[in-house]
């Protein structure tokens, strides 16, 4: 079992868990919003609306979460990347982490614009709701689904390439790149 805290060798526990439930809830959230913009917007559709308030409500839990991934990453130790990694390749690595970062922060923020500016609350899990970001304002609306859609895109463009990456390191360069991150 790992340490609590992350050492120069290995990650701890918390921010395992952290990583890997962050990483279900985002490729669900990533396979949900692939399959929620196929489904039709005429009329009154149950199914879409139900699954765009889940949508919503896992995206502000995954924003939560990245804040407290956030305040654990600041009082933590970062294991070393492998001293025999090119330097273009440590510089890919970081590079990709703070992408991640940034647009794991952006699509929950332009989700909550996009529904103010729809006019649709906010809701967490019925616990709260949030306070509109904007006015009603469908240009604005418009605009944000296709920023946030393309945020999307970008996401499982990272994905994909955080993933490859993570098993090119484990079957091909067999380092402890990916078993740093696991438990």
């Amino acid at each position: 079992m790992a340490p609590i805290e992350n050492s120069e060798e290995r990650y701890g526990i918390i921010a395992i868990l952290l990583h890997w439930s962050m990483a279900i809830l985002v490729i669900g959230l990533a396979a949900l919003g692939i399959y929620m913009v196929m489904l039709p917007d005429v009329g009154f559709n149950s199914e879409k609306i139900v699954l765009i308030i889940f949508h919503k409500e896992v995206g502000l839990l995954v924003f939560v979460l990245l804040l407290v991934r956030w305040v654990w990453r600041a009082t933590q130790t970062m294991p070393a990347l492998d001293s025999q990694l090119p330097d273009w390749q440590k510089i890919a690595a970081r590079s990709v982490h703070l992408i991640f970062y940034f647009i794991i922060f952006a699509l929950p923020i332009t989700g909550w614009v996009m529904s103010s500016a729809a006019g649709i609350p906010v809701s967490f899990f019925g616990i709260f709701t949030l306070h509109d970001f904007v006015r009603h304002d469908d240009l604005l609306f418009h605009q944000l689904i296709e920023l946030h859609r393309w945020l999307g895109f970008a996401l499982v463009f990272f994905i994909f390439i955080h993933v490859s990456a993570a098993l090119w390191h484990h079957f091909v360069f067999k380092d402890d790149t990916l078993r740093k991150m696991l438990p």
